[in-house]
């Protein structure tokens, strides 16, 4: 378990200088007081690229294609939002369940590498979760109203960076981000900026080794529902 560390698009030609794609998701922007700063951030580098889900797309639309190939073109794919309900907000997940498809993500099929006939775009890439959270850490304690440290939710961020054989990194997680002080926010954008520009040059990687591909056989994809749910364990 890997431990916690406390949109608009650019113009398409400069694309090939981005090796980084945060994919900002927060249903009430307005609200936000930290996750907005940081993805404001974010779009100030040069280097990154970024998508903000709910004002892209509102009527929950996903351009998969566009999508998909954003994301062969980074090194370091973020997902950056607010934790709703131990997860992730709704647009969120459904952005994962259609761009993420079997055969291009995972598994074996016609969309995947040429040779080997499995789903390989994201082979090698990293993964990296910068969320907030509305309760203070001491919240997330088996003594807290949360009743788990924090590292209990990940599983399904990690399995899902691992199912595609990407390196999950260490998260990047605010504890309280509804009553912390500027202060704090302030530090932990400033924090968040630097982590993206010294990307990939983190002590903490040197010791994380890369992950293998989770090979989901075909048998386990009924064909009759290739076409209308691309999701893992889709039923």
């Amino acid at each position: 378990m890997n431990s916690v560390i406390t949109t608009t698009d650019k113009p398409t030609g400069g694309a090939a200088n981005t090796d980084i794609y945060v994919i900002a998701a927060h249903p009430a922007w307005r609200e936000s007081r930290v996750n907005r700063p940081l993805m404001e951030a974010a779009r100030a580098l040069p280097r990154v690229q970024v998508q903000d889900l709910y004002s892209s797309y509102p009527d929950y639309a996903i351009d998969v294609p566009k999508e998909q190939a954003a994301l062969e073109r980074a090194q370091l794919v973020v997902l950056l939002h607010p934790i709703q309900w131990y997860s992730m907000p709704p647009l969120q997940k459904l952005w994962l369940d259609e761009v993420f498809t079997y055969g291009w993500a995972y598994g074996e099929g016609e969309g995947g590498d040429e040779e080997s006939g499995m789903g390989r775009a994201l082979q090698g890439k990293d993964l990296w979760l910068v969320a907030t959270t509305g309760g203070p850490e001491a919240s997330y304690h088996p003594q807290g109203y949360n009743r788990y440290f924090f590292d209990a939710f990940l599983p399904p961020y990690e399995q899902s960076a691992a199912l595609c054989g990407m390196r999950f990194l260490p998260p990047l997680v605010l504890h309280g981000a509804h009553s912390v002080d500027r202060q704090t926010v302030a530090s932990h954008v400033a924090t968040f900026s630097e982590r993206l520009q010294s990307y990939p040059d983190w002590p903490e990687l040197e010791d994380l080794e890369q992950c293998a591909a989770c090979v989901v056989p075909m048998k386990d994809r009924p064909v009759e529902h290739e076409t209308a749910a691309n999701s893992v364990g889709a039923a």
